[in-house]
């Protein structure tokens, strides 16, 4: 009897690393009831389009995927952010199968089903115990809770994914560690607040091998810390807690990498973001995460034009970057987004305005990044090989989280191959990057 055709799926995946787990996921799911993964819209029965729905200009490069996919395939399933307030899509493409929102798994199976029956075979579809990753071999996210409890005004992710649920510890490092068996060396932690992490179970205990763990941001990174690959924290808060992590750091159980979305530094423009944690005493953390903590790369995330804001408040802003030394730095420029009470408190700032901050900013940046930089020539720093070229590899240093932040392009006396870890002499830096040669494995 003749083995029917494997019913094929070509997926989009839209928006940040919490959307890609999420697609992972149900990607996993379906290749073990035997669905196959297309490369190409055409060649495929149906279209999953997994969208972000953050900003206006993330809802329109969603939209225009579902568009490519309606005039390419036909056969369209809609899932993720942008999902959770349908409208949109039902009115620009009502021919849209299905549409559902953020990590709603079995409601996106059922609509493949009802399109595209599976035909399984349980001897053939056997799936890796890691499930199915859409990064890298060598490194993956490991998301820990869903959904946010905080309410800053310019943000509807809580409106989208709700407020927080934490993944037991048990299951967060059991995930982890079947990751780091099937060849991942370097575990992102991310959440939509990573340090609020157990809060809404209370740090409730979970069996993990011959012992109970909390459900504390703490105590899972000092497990994860002993699984033997890199841990990278991302997504944090500056809650008090956060201290705490800075002695694993020293430790070399984490990363000695923070990334906090601090968002601005004035505080009448925090007060109008309603951002959680007290961020008055920050400087003076910094210092002290420092003072302990030589190596530590800090990274962060910041709005300029926010409604209200002031010439004073970006200049306040400038002055702060220049004193935290962040090492890191990504800007946005404000957007008003539907639904955020954000868009409520007037004083908008003009475009051009908001324009100029943005390039000032970034210009200040530059130079305090070069700054840090030029600090590690002539030091060894411990790289991971993310590509490999004929002469030069690139790669990333303990400080550098991938997509986001810089590199290391290395020059090697032997080939190098993808996700090894090896000994680098830093030998020029520029902005952003640093060069160096491989003296070590």
């Amino acid at each position: 009897m003749q083995q029917a055709a494997a019913p094929k799926v070509s997926f989009v995946s839209l928006g940040c690393p919490k959307a890609l787990v999420d697609s992972e996921r149900i990607i996993t799911r379906l290749r073990a009831e035997g669905y196959e993964l297309a490369r190409k819209h055409a060649g495929a029965d149906i279209v999953i389009v997994n969208t972000c729905g953050f900003l206006d200009s993330a809802k329109q490069e969603s939209l225009s995927a579902i568009g490519e996919a309606m005039a390419e395939n036909g056969k369209v399933i809609v899932t993720g952010c942008m999902g959770a307030e349908p409208e949109q899509i039902e009115a620009a493409y009502p021919g849209v199968l299905s549409i559902t929102g953020p990590q709603q798994y079995e409601s996106v199976l059922e609509a493949v089903h009802r399109a595209l029956p599976p035909v399984h075979n349980p001897h053939l579809d056997l799936m890796p115990p890691q499930g199915v990753k859409l990064t890298p071999r060598h490194y993956a996210y490991l998301k820990i809770s869903e959904g946010c409890n905080n309410r800053c005004s310019f943000c509807i992710i809580p409106k989208l994914r709700g407020d927080l649920v934490s993944r037991p510890a048990g299951e967060v490092l059991r995930e982890a560690e079947k990751l780091v068996a099937a060849g991942v060396k370097e575990l992102l932690v991310i959440s939509q607040d990573t340090s609020a992490y157990g809060i809404d179970i209370k740090y409730a205990e979970s069996p993990w091998r011959d012992r109970q763990v909390r459900a504390r941001f703490f105590d899972l990174a000092k497990e994860l810390g002993d699984l033997g690959a890199w841990v990278r924290l991302q997504y944090v808060y500056p809650y008090p807690h956060v201290d705490e992590v800075i002695g694993l750091m020293i430790e070399g159980k984490v990363l000695p990498y923070l990334d906090i979305p601090f968002q601005h530094a004035s505080p009448e423009v925090l007060k109008a973001m309603k951002r959680p944690a007290a961020q008055e005493k920050t400087l003076a953390r910094i210092k002290k995460w420092r003072e302990q903590c030589p190596d530590l790369t800090l990274r962060s995330t910041f709005i300029v034009g926010f409604p209200g804001e002031t010439d004073a408040d970006f200049a306040y802003l400038l002055d702060w970057l220049e004193e935290a030394e962040i090492d890191r730095l990504g800007c946005f420029k404000y957007e008003p987004v539907a639904g955020a009470v954000s868009n409520t408190l007037g004083h908008a700032v003009p475009d051009e305005i908001k324009q100029e901050r943005w390039n000032a900013l970034m210009a200040r940046q530059q130079k305090i990044s070069a700054r840090r930089l030029k600090r590690k020539v002539g030091t060894r720093q411990q790289v991971i090989v993310d590509e490999v070229g004929p002469t030069v590899a690139k790669g990333r240093s303990k400080a550098d989280a991938p997509q986001i932040d810089g590199a290391v392009y290395l020059s090697s006396r032997r080939p190098l191959k993808v996700g090894e870890i090896v000994s680098a002499r830093i030998e020029r830096a520029d902005q952003y990057d640093l060069h160096g040669s491989v003296a070590g494995f």
